[in-house]
């Protein structure tokens, strides 16, 4: 027999962990609802085999995050065998919720009918694009599946995050001990696919770059013809000189060829698109969740 301020017996008991109280304490672990629809990232762009591994690592970080989750990969440009087209994919997880609705009848769980999306479909897209947004939207019409198209990643202060990351991995900027970044560059051209629309979102995440680098940072369009280049021309009229390409990409958007060619068209050197940074992980998963209102809106992202 045991007492209010422990066993009798002596024998240790668990007692649960306090709970820490107070702003400071630790949130509650979240998890996917039960019966939650699934996350489809929305590829756009010419699959291939590295394609298919950027977007794997991305719903990788995206379940890591939140236990639970059912991700699937769906390609704009897809062929239905190596590579599953988004409507293959939403007919699918339409299907499975069906089989399991029925299989639960027919064991006699009485359980509610499904309701509400199937998924919540999320672009693998920093920036707005048109095109490939419209194509999107056309694949998930085509699927004739309940399911919510989420808009893209960016702007965002952890996209501002990825791309300096991405410029000191090139060696145009730097990191000290403290995992404080120096620029070793006097200017940036950040390059964005998807005409002005796209240059004009990215501007706000160029403002956010230019506050942690302390340079100045100014977008321009990639699928322009001497878009990169006259940015860059007045980026050296302003008397930055030593200039850097950055490109607000994920990857898949473009052939990787035209930033390299731009970057030697502008004079100046360039870092890698964005890729599977964790931050686009995180993003996604960030859409998918203020969809169905079940976390924040957006992960944090300190502006340095």
């Amino acid at each position: 027999m045991s007492s209010p301020t422990g066993p009798a017996s002596g024998l240790p008991v668990r007692m649960p962990r306090p709970r820490q109280p107070g702003r400071h304490r630790r949130p509650e672990p979240l998890a996917a609802p039960e019966g939650a629809p699934a996350l489809v990232l929305a590829v756009p762009g010419t699959p291939s085999a590295a394609v298919r591994g950027l977007a794997e690592e991305v719903v990788s970080i995206a379940r890591s995050e939140l236990p639970g989750l059912d991700a699937r990969i769906g390609y704009a440009e897809g062929d239905d065998t190596e590579f599953p087209t988004l409507p293959a994919v939403l007919t699918r997880a339409a299907d499975e919720r069906t089989a399991r609705y029925e299989q639960a009848l027919a064991a006699g769980v009485e359980v509610k009918e499904p309701e509400g999306p199937v998924a919540v479909v999320v672009p693998l897209l920093a920036g707005p694009d048109g095109a490939l947004l419209r194509q999107i939207r056309q694949a998930v019409m085509d699927s004739r599946v309940a399911a919510e198209l989420t808009d893209v990643l960016g702007p965002h202060p952890l996209l501002a995050e990825a791309l300096h990351v991405r410029l000191s991995e090139a060696g145009l900027a730097r990191a000290d001990r403290a995992r404080l970044f120096t620029v070793a560059t006097a200017g940036i051209v950040l390059a964005s696919v998807g005409g002005e629309e796209a240059v004009q979102a990215a501007g706000i995440t160029g403002m956010l770059l230019a506050a942690r680098l302390a340079v100045p940072v100014m977008a321009a369009a990639l699928d322009q013809e001497g878009s990169i280049a006259s940015v860059a021309d007045q980026l050296r009229s302003a008397g930055s000189q030593q200039l850097a390409l950055a490109p607000y990409l994920i990857g898949p958007e473009i052939d990787a060829s035209l930033v390299e060619e731009a970057a030697k068209e502008a004079g100046c050197a360039f870092a890698e698109a964005l890729g599977a940074y964790p931050a686009i992980g995180k993003l996604a998963l960030a859409k998918y969740t203020t969809a169905l209102g079940i976390a924040p809106q957006q992960p944090q992202g300190a502006v340095r």
